[in-house]
Order: structure tokens, then sequence, then C-alpha cells
């Protein structure tokens, strides 16, 4: 298993996305549903616009189950800095919520 710090640029709108994180939609899809479900509810929203968080994977390429399932229907320009676990949430927690953004 890796850890990725990941970045990708919100829709303007992301209230499509926060009803189905709400509705557990989300948090039920196996295998990630539950590592997603929490990453994105803790994702921050950096200076420049981007969502960032941590997320850890067992998938090559990095995110693919995710990207597919969720991740490209509601993000765009999406990459990953592989690190240790824990790094990427150090480098972001004094980012302000992308929820409350």
């Amino acid at each position: 298993m890796a850890h990725y710090l990941v970045k990708a640029r919100p829709p303007a709108n992301l209230d499509a996305l926060r009803e189905q994180l709400d509705s557990g939609v989300i948090e039920q899809m196996r295998p990630f549903g539950s590592e997603l479900n929490q990453a994105l509810r803790n994702a921050r929203i950096d200076p420049d616009g981007w969502a960032v968080w941590e997320e850890n994977c067992y998938c090559s390429p990095p995110l693919a189950q995710e990207r597919a399932a969720v991740l490209d229907h509601y993000f765009t320009d999406l990459s990953t800095e592989t690190l240790n676990k824990g790094e990427g949430w150090a480098q972001i927690e004094h980012l302000p919520s992308l929820w409350e953004a």
C-alpha cells in the first residue's frame, strides 16, 4: 500500500459530491469507500484553489478505482505525490477545509 498527497481542481459547486458523502454512497463502495469518504471529508483547499488530501491506495496506477467511480466525476487535473503515511496531512493541516471554502 502506498500513501499519496492528492491534488485536484474541484468543481465550482461541490453540492453533488457533498450529497454523495452525506448519503453514505461513497462510504459503501468497496474496497475503497471508507478510505475515500474519510479523505474527502478531511480535504483541504490551498491558496490557489486546489483541493488537497492524503489517501492510501493499493492500485496501479494510483487511485484507479477511486477515479473511475468518483474522483473523475467531480475533479479535474488530478495528480498524486507518493509520501509516507501522515506526511500529506501534516503538510496541509493548516489549510482551510474544502467544505468551508
